[in-house]
């Protein structure tokens, strides 16, 4: 009796040990589903190697060795580009703020049965507020009330024809504005773009190169704007897009002037059309800012020659905008400028303004947030525009 109660209770013990295991067991987890696989970045990312001892002779820290993993090769643009030629002409209804702004206003006063001395003064008053400046201000009205006085003019055509003559001689018809982007031989053309940030001088890069790229040409994007991540990231984005190989550091604060050369020798052994260098537009420090572009554009010509120097502004700040040229103006000389935003601005003036502050000439317009709404600056066709002719 005794031997079968021992064997009950240790039946009981072993049955409630069985029960706790099956209480504390912890459940099977379900294995994770693999992470999908993420499809290649379009648009090359090459990471700017050491330079030459060139470039390290300015006293600058060499970009980084470490080579970024491979990537895809960069793809043909899906959409054709429009052509450069002609695009302003195509565009002229994106100026519609500066038609309704000083061009219509102009007109009116112009129209009048009687211009006195007070008519003139709104005259002056209205291109100084679309920020055309008081030298060419003067000059304009000036001329006008001239020729009023000696032809007696007053029917609107007439008066259009007259404005309209004055402010193309203004602005410079004959101005040569053309591109220097063609390869001299085995070296290619390359293109410094300045600017303050948020001018949209990195997009401007980027639509830049789709252009070429549309006419024919080959092109390599350095991205020297090492201070602030998203620039790199932004060009090589576009680089993706245009077909473009960009050339880039993985370090954030890497030597501008290394990641420009690497550009350059990166251009000159893929012996492409032309090489882009976007820079960064830091105002912190005026001589910071002059000793950095200065030492990016004589790393450069170590190796090439610089055919332009694009500075790139932004039509809606006005006076605020002539200041930030002249900065960079004193830091490196500028070879043309690249108005963006100007179909947001009533101000087109500035056209006037910036090139006699300068005395280099406008020679591209943002007119849009689209990729080919980068045009070349055609001095008749925006005269038209604002004035609706």
């Amino acid at each position: 009796m005794e031997l079968v109660i021992i064997l009950i209770v240790i039946a009981v013990v072993l049955i409630a040990g069985a029960g706790t295991t099956l209480l504390v067991r912890p459940r099977r987890r379900r294995a994770a589903a693999p992470p999908p696989q993420q499809p290649p970045v379009p648009g090359a990312g090459r990471t700017a190697a050491p330079p030459a001892q060139e470039a390290q002779e300015e006293g600058g820290a060499a970009a980084p060795s470490a080579v970024l993993p491979p990537v895809a090769e960069p793809r043909l643009p899906e959409e054709a580009p429009a052509p450069l030629r002609g695009r302003m002409v195509r565009l002229r209804g994106r100026l519609a703020a500066s038609r309704g702004g000083f061009g219509s206003v102009l007109l009116n006063l112009l129209s009048r049965d009687v211009l006195d001395d007070q008519a003139w003064e709104e005259i002056e008053d209205t291109l100084l507020t679309a920020d055309m400046g008081v030298a060419p201000s003067r000059q304009i009205v000036e001329e006008l009330r001239t020729q009023v006085k000696v032809t007696g003019t007053r029917s609107p055509d007439e008066v259009r024809a007259l404005l309209r003559s004055d402010l193309i001689q203004q602005i410079g018809a004959d101005t040569d504005r053309s591109l220097h982007t063609n390869a001299h031989g085995d070296r290619p053309a390359v293109v410094l773009v300045v600017g303050v940030n948020g001018t949209g001088k990195t997009t401007v890069c980027g639509k830049l190169g789709r252009a070429l790229i549309g006419e024919g040409q080959t092109v390599v994007l350095g991205a020297a704007d090492t201070f602030r991540a998203a620039a790199a990231d932004q060009l090589q984005t576009w680089g993706g897009r245009i077909g473009a190989r960009v050339v880039r550091s993985d370090r954030e604060g890497a030597d501008p002037a290394s990641v420009a050369f690497e550009a350059v020798r990166e251009g000159i052994e893929e012996r492409v059309s032309t090489v882009i260098v976007d820079t960064a537009g830091r105002l912190h420090t005026k001589t910071g800012l002059m000793d950095e572009l200065g030492k990016i554009k004589r790393v450069i010509e170590k190796r090439a020659t610089v055919d332009e120097v694009l500075l790139v502004l932004d039509a809606t700040t006005g006076q605020n905008g002539l200041r930030q040229a002249r900065v960079f103006a004193e830091a490196v000389d500028v070879t043309g400028i690249v108005l963006t935003k100007l179909d947001g601005t009533a101000k087109g003036g500035i056209v006037i303004a910036v090139q006699r502050e300068l005395g280099v000439p406008v020679k591209l317009v943002g007119l849009g947030e689209g990729p080919d709404d980068l045009a070349p600056f055609e001095p008749e066709a925006f005269v038209d525009a604002i004035l609706g002719t």
